[in-house]
């Protein structure tokens, strides 16, 4: 596949990003998770309160039309994120995204690029670093920028690699990250339980 086209909407994407916090304040997170079942993406969303109970779940269904490519997966399961967060009845402040924001070689992953398509304040957490490495506290700095931070939320486990998104900066989703993890769970409340219905979900999938 001749990926140039993606790339370069990446890079006007990429343009758009704001590192800043700029999100309303409301009582709800969310966060996104996507599985696969017979050549359909299942998107997940599940938005959560103040004390990460879930209030709201909404799933989406898209064809796989685009293949896994490192770097690319906004292509591959933007669609699917996009359409189960627009039937939220509970828009969150924030919405987490399994995968980097600006943590990635375009200063664009996934979370970033949902973020400016639809304007929202998004947060990154990826279980695998595409860019950088971690400094010895945990800080990653990639072309001179610090882009995201490595946190381990579980002992005898890899770290998570939290980045901003959109709209918020790297501090602010390194601390609501970090205030959403429930021991013994790896991910933050709000991807936990997304990845659960989205699992769920496309177990009873035809």
């Amino acid at each position: 596949m001749d990926t140039r086209k993606y790339r370069l909407q990446q890079q006007e994407a990429a343009k758009k990003v704001v590192t800043t916090d700029d999100f309303p304040q409301t009582e709800f997170t969310a966060g996104a998770d996507q599985a696969y079942s017979e050549g359909k993406i299942i998107s997940a969303i599940a938005v959560l309160d103040k004390n990460l109970e879930l209030v709201e779940a909404q799933t989406a269904v898209t064809e796989e039309n685009f293949p896994y490519i490192p770097g690319l997966l906004y292509f591959r399961e933007g669609p699917a994120i996009a359409s189960a967060y627009g039937k939220l009845e509970h828009k969150p402040s924030i919405l987490m995204i399994e995968g980097h924001g600006i943590l990635h070689p375009l200063r664009i992953g996934i979370a970033s690029h949902i973020g400016v398509a639809l304007d929202i304040p998004t947060i990154g957490v990826a279980k695998q670093l595409i860019c950088g490495e971690p400094d010895k506290n945990g800080r990653i700095t990639y072309e001179g920028e610090a882009r995201g931070m490595a946190i381990k939320t579980k002992e005898y486990s890899k770290p998570i690699y939290v980045s901003p998104g959109h709209r918020i900066s790297l501090q602010t989703s390194i601390d609501i990250v970090q205030k959403s993890i429930i021991a013994p769970h790896k991910l933050p409340e709000q991807l936990h339980v997304a990845r659960k219905i989205a699992n769920k979900a496309a177990s009873l999938h035809p």
